[in-house]
Parts: structure tokens; C-alpha cells; sequence
């Protein structure tokens, strides 16, 4: 049986934007309920699930645990999420995306509840892993729901939105749990992320429309490989999901060590400072909203070409000993990265023309993935070698990017002259 993304495809391609089509446009009566709405859920998800991240050197002070070991409490969560966000975006095509949005920031808001009172690092390890699994049922979700409900001349604008409240939740989340850590305690932080996201996930509840152009479809697992081995057969799908997950491989990299960085000499910066470092996310917000106007300036290459000269640029000026030129490499950094994730994620939903929830899905894999790998891999490359190590890996990612994106471009040189008529 067809996908709803299928079916939703059927009765409105996507390349229709006219004004018959009753998908959400800026202006239109729901539009900026919705808006708001996914807003405080991408807020509350990237809080949560970055959680730890800020406080990993106060982790590893009191379970005497090396960065690699508490890098674990990020690692965990980005892994399961990365695992468990394809059948869960299976679930939501049986039982819709709002349900499995309000069902996945439920559950992890409860279980963030737990985590402060984690007795040892195994523990919560364990809890930041069922968090990340809960977690899984947004983002896919998310993605399907403004490619079925948004106009695609509008899409890349609101899914930037959307990531735009990562980077806010992100930032938020990290400078809640530095002040409060260096006050009361990192298990204080983790509570106060918990209650915040809470607020957040009744406000996503209360404001976002019920889906219009979604239709309910049977679980059917068959249906559900050959929709899964149709996007991994999909050449330019492919170069996406590699793309997301390389970038998140950087960011992922410098974001889990940049806190025992900042903490060890010559800066020997404070909980609170450390956190408060994380407002260069505001950036991410900027640059990820303006993604759709980079894609129509530069067009999508020319735009993630943008996104890796800015974050190559912000890793080498990060090894400066000067903690000026280090704010500025993390701004250059977060920027790169927050444009090439937007970019990037929107042109899945754009080019999957069917089963758009599993295309989201893979590539939320990939790029939970990566930063699963680049959490793991910088912390260890920060134990060899220091924060020069981190940055290699940064470095080895981006290079990655830049050489998916130039065989794209062959690959469309070729294709282009493959079908071009012969002419006298």
C-alpha cells in the first residue's frame, strides 16, 4: 500500500504552488500557529538531547571519568535517536505526525525528569540513550508534516524555521545547565533544561493545526524496505544524507569538547562562562532562516560551497590561543554548519517525491549519526592530541562535504550532456 506522503504527493505535486493549493503559505490563516509551534519543539528537542554537553568536564569530575568516557551522555543520545527515528517515522505514516510529535516530547521530557537523579555514569548513560530513542519521533515527523502541509515554495523558509529553534534550544540549553551547575550543581542544570522543555512541549501541543493533507496508512514492513531501498538507490538522496551527516560530524566534534577546552589553561573559564559561550548558536538561528535565500542567490550548491569555506575558516582561527579569535572560529563554525544542515535537510523533502517521511528518517540518521561519530571521535582525538586533534577531524569532515558536492556537480555536468538533443 502507498505511503500518506505517497498519497499526499498524488493529490498535490510538488512542484504545484498555485493558488488552489490549500498547504499552508506565509500569511494564511495557521501559518504562524504552526510556525511557533514546531519552533518550541525543535527548541525543546536540541535542549534535551544536548543536555550533557556543557557539563561534561563537571560529569567527569565527579564519576572521575575521562572526556571520551562522559562524552558517552551525548554520544548515547544521538546514537539511539539516529537508530530509532526510521521505524518511528514508519509509525507516524499509521498514526499521524502530530500524535508522534506530542507522543516523542512527552516521553522525553519525562525521562529528563529522571536523569538528574542518575546514582553513576552507566546509569545515566543509559537514561540519555532512552531519551535519544524518544526523541526519534520528532524530527522525521516534523519534516513530513511541512512537506505535506507547507507550499514548497515555502518549505525551505519554514524547515529553516524549525532548525532555527534547534539552535535556539541548543544555545538555551547549554547556558541554562553552565549558571545553573556553577550554582547548585550539574544534576540542578540537567532539572531546569527538564522543566524548561516541558513548557515548551505543552506550548507545541496547544498551538499546532491539526494536519489537513495528511492520510493514515497500514504498517506494511515490505512496502516500508522497498520505499527505504528506493531512497538508498537514489543517487542525489545519497550525497544528501552523506553531507548532513559529515557536517554534523564537525559540529558534534567541537561542541562536545569545546567545554574541557575552555576549561583547561590558558583560559580556565568557569561553568557559567562556559555555557554562556553557546550564545554564538544565535548565529545558527540566523543562518539557518536565511538559508532559503542563499539557495536562491547561490543556488543549493553554491550554497553548502558557502557553508564549508565558512566552517573551514572558523575551525583553523579556532586554534588561536587567543579566546577572541576562539569566539570567532565557533561563530564562523556554528554558521557554516546551521546553513549546510538546512540546506541540506530541505532538499530531501524536495527531491523525495514519495515516501517523504522515510527520506526525512534516513537522513535525520545520518546526521545523528554523525554526530554521534564526531562526539566520540573528537573527544578521543582531545585526548591525543588536543584541541589541534578535534580540529583535524573537523577538517577530514569537511573535506568529505567538499568532495560529495564536487562529484554532484560532475555527476549533473554529465547527466546534463547526456540528455542534451544532438544538434546539427
Amino acid at each position: 500500500m502507498p505511503s500518506a506522503s505517497t498519497k499526499a504527493d498524488a493529490a498535490t505535486p510538488a512542484s504545484a504552488d498555485t493558488a488552489a493549493d490549500t498547504r499552508l503559505a506565509p500569511g494564511a490563516p495557521g501559518h504562524r500557529r504552526m510556525s511557533l509551534a514546531l519552533f518550541a519543539a525543535g527548541l525543546a528537542a536540541f535542549a534535551l538531547l544536548y543536555s550533557t554537553q556543557a557539563l561534561l568536564p563537571a560529569i567527569s569530575a565527579e564519576f572521575g571519568a575521562t572526556a571520551s568516557a562522559a562524552s558517552w551522555t551525548v554520544s548515547a543520545a544521538t546514537g539511539a535517536l539516529a537508530l530509532c527515528v526510521l521505524p518511528l517515522s514508519a509509525l507516524s505514516e499509521r498514526f499521524g505526525r502530530r500524535t508522534m510529535m506530542t507522543a516523542s516530547l512527552t516521553v522525553a521530557v519525562g525521562l529528563a525528569l529522571l536523569v538528574p537523579l542518575a546514582p553513576n555514569l552507566e546509569v545515566l548513560i543509559a537514561l540519555r540513550a532512552l531519551q535519544g530513542a524518544a526523541l526519534a519521533g520528532l524530527p522525521a515527523s516534523a519534516m513530513a508534516y511541512l512537506a505535506e502541509e507547507v507550499r514548497p515554495r515555502a518549505l525551505i523558509g519554514a524547515i529553516g524555521l524549525f532548525v532555527a529553534g534547534n539552535s535556539i534550544g541548543g544555545m538555551s540549553g547549554r547556558i541554562v545547565t553552565g549558571w545553573v551547575a556553577q550554582m547548585w550543581g550539574w544534576r540542578a542544570g540537567l532539572a531546569a533544561v527538564g522543566l524548561t522543555s516541558l513548557l515548551c512541549a505543552i506550548a507545541f501541543r496547544a498551538l499546532l493545526p491539526k494536519a489537513r493533507h495528511f492520510t493514515p496508512s497500514t504498517l506494511n514492513p515490505k512496502a516500508l524496505a522497498a520505499t527505504v531501498r528506493g531512497h538508498l538507490a537514489d543517487p542525489l538522496l545519497m550525497r544528501l544524507y552523506g553531507i548532513g551527516a559529515l557536517f554534523m560530524t564537525v559540529f558534534g566534534a567541537v561542541y562536545t569538547v569545546i567545554g574541557y577546552r575552555l576549561a583547561e589553561a590558558p583560559f580556565s573559564l568557569p561553568q557559567g562562562v562556559i555555557g554562556s559561550i553557546f550564545l554564538v548558536y544565535l548565529v545558527g538561528t540566523v543562518s539557518s532562516a536565511a538559508a532559503g535565500k542563499l539557495v536562491g542567490r547561490l543556488g543549493r550548491r553554491g550554497a553548502l560551497y558557502l557553508a564549508v569555506s565558512t566552517t573551514t575558516a572558523g575551525l583553523l582561527l579556532s586554534l588561536s590561543d587567543s579566546l577572541a579569535a576562539v569566539l570567532a572560529g565557533l561563530v564562523l563554525i556554528t554558521a557554516g554548519f546551521f546553513a549546510g544542515h538546512a540546506v541540506a535537510s530541505s532538499s530531501v523533502s524536495r527531491t523525495a517525491r514519495t515516501g517523504r517521511a522515510q527520506a526525512s528518517a534516513l537522513y535525520q540518521s545520518a546526521y545523528y549519526l554523525g554526530s554521534s561519530a564526531g562526539g566520540t571521535l573528537g573527544a578521543i582525538a582531545f585526548h591525543a592530541g588536543g584541541w589541534a586533534g578535534t580540529v583535524a577531524i573537523g577538517l577530514v569532515a569537511v573535506l568529505g562535504v567538499v568532495s560529495i558536492t564536487l562529484y554532484g556537480s560532475h555527476s549533473a555536468r554529465v547527466e546534463a550532456r547526456r540528455i542534451r538533443p544532438v544538434t546539427a
